[in-house]
């Protein structure tokens, strides 16, 4: 027997599954399973286990690929910021999900579909749906597919942590001195360097540690901005 053609939700996430039951799985509240009388089917909260976990196993990879000299501290704040409930919610809403989703009587009643808990841990539940029909690469293009826009210069993600930037902007905006960077140290063998790098602007001097020159500039910068920011908002007051 011929399978159908792909579904509007299929469409929209650009993948078919060759094994729907998954799809039908992810897509199934508890709330819809519990008003079954006679029911075999499971509800989506175990796929959305997993899914969760390949959702932030791939922003982790994502974020190690675009940002190679930022440290663990700071990338996982980013991890946070993308797959908080909020931010998966509004995705889920750029793919009409709550339209899709089998929801019991009550949580239909109050308006459920828009409730951003059941959308998040139903796109979450599509993740892990999509990872176990095709695999780990099908889940990254899928999820790449949707949060690749938060990693764009105007998706602020970048911005917010590229600290030499920020400061740069903030001294330009205020007629400031450019910062001056110098390495002051380097050491350990060459494959496992540490550098300390002095940043120094007006009457500020920082200093910043990394396994990296631009990753010492960048914690450098960082301190940098939280004195400038202090600075101006005590001007400010």
């Amino acid at each position: 027997m011929k399978r159908p053609g792909p579904s509007a939700l299929e469409k929209r996430l650009a993948y078919g599954f060759k094994n729907q039951n998954l799809l039908e799985e992810a897509l199934r509240h508890s709330s819809f399973v519990n008003e079954q009388a006679h029911h075999q089917m499971r509800d989506n909260e175990r796929l959305e286990f997993l899914g969760d976990a390949v959702l932030n196993l791939v922003i982790g990879h994502m974020l190690l690929n675009h940002f190679p000299d930022l440290d663990e501290g700071d990338l996982s704040r980013m991890r946070s910021n993308l797959v908080n409930e909020t931010q998966v919610a509004s995705v889920a809403r750029s793919l009409d999900l709550g339209f899709h989703i089998q929801l019991g009587k009550g949580e239909s009643l109050t308006n459920g579909r828009e409730k951003n808990s059941i959308l998040a841990n139903t796109f979450e539940a599509i993740i892990a749906a999509a990872y176990l029909d095709g695999g780990y690469d099908t889940a990254f293009r899928l999820i790449e597919n949707y949060f690749s826009g938060f990693f764009e210069p105007d998706g602020n993600l970048a911005s917010i942590y590229d600290y030499k930037s920020r400061i740069q902007e903030l001294l330009q905006a205020g007629q400031g001195e450019k910062p001056v960077y110098i390495v002051i140290e380097e050491t350990g063998p060459d494959h496992n360097k540490d550098f300390r790098v002095e940043l120094s602007v007006d009457d500020i001097r920082t200093e910043g540690y990394g396994k990296s020159k631009k990753h010492a500039e960048q914690d450098a910068a960082r301190k940098a901005l939280d004195i400038l920011t202090a600075n101006q908002m005590k001007a400010d007051g």
